[in-house]
């Protein structure tokens, strides 16, 4: 990948999911279509996040280079007639009705990497870093007619893969809100 010429390079490196994207959304619009973005990051999880949005939105992911903990990730800017208008997953619960369905052992995935997983989760919750959703499903199809409750750490990634699954057959999938940065219920550490 080395031999990509970018036309611009924005640096996310030591930000956390959402802020890659986020700063991906605003730079993208800052080069014309067929140019190519090169974004900089520090966060296992763009890996997934940067190639799920650009097909999302119907931006060319063109790939990503890994070296000593830095992702270099690479998006050329469709034409606005390829473009797709960002959507939302239109399932939601908020944190607090979340807690509430604990008693009742709800299926909670948790869609973060490992590691912010090993720090600190929802007792029960089931680890699926979104980069292995896609290779997941046949696993959690046993799933796909329960009420499934997703969770990144601000929502943004849990929105993906609500959506992911969503378009998998998997039709009560919720997106947990503001995910857990915001939950205040218990924690368990691995």
């Amino acid at each position: 990948m080395s031999d990509v010429q970018a036309n611009k390079s924005i640096d996310c490196k030591g930000l956390s999911c959402p802020m890659p994207i986020v700063r991906t959304k605003k730079a993208i619009d800052e080069v014309q279509p067929g140019q190519v973005l090169e974004v900089i990051a520090t966060d296992p999880g763009s890996v997934a996040d940067m190639k799920a949005w650009a097909e999302r939105t119907g931006h060319q992911f063109i790939g990503t280079t890994a070296e000593n903990g830095t992702f270099t990730h690479y998006i050329r800017k469709s034409n606005p007639s390829e473009t797709k208008p960002e959507q939302t997953h239109p399932h939601v619960i908020s944190n607090e009705d979340l807690l509430a369905k604990l008693p009742d052992h709800p299926v909670i995935l948790d869609v973060r990497e490992p590691a912010e997983y090993a720090f600190g989760h929802i007792p029960g919750a089931k680890l699926v870093p979104f980069g292995e959703l896609e290779e997941a499903i046949a696993d959690l199809q046993p799933l796909a007619e329960q009420d499934i409750h997703v969770i990144c750490r601000t929502g943004s990634r849990s929105d993906m893969a609500c959506q992911v699954l969503s378009e998998r057959g998997f039709s009560n999938v919720k997106n947990v809100i503001p995910g857990m940065t915001g939950w205040t219920g218990p924690v368990e550490s691995k």
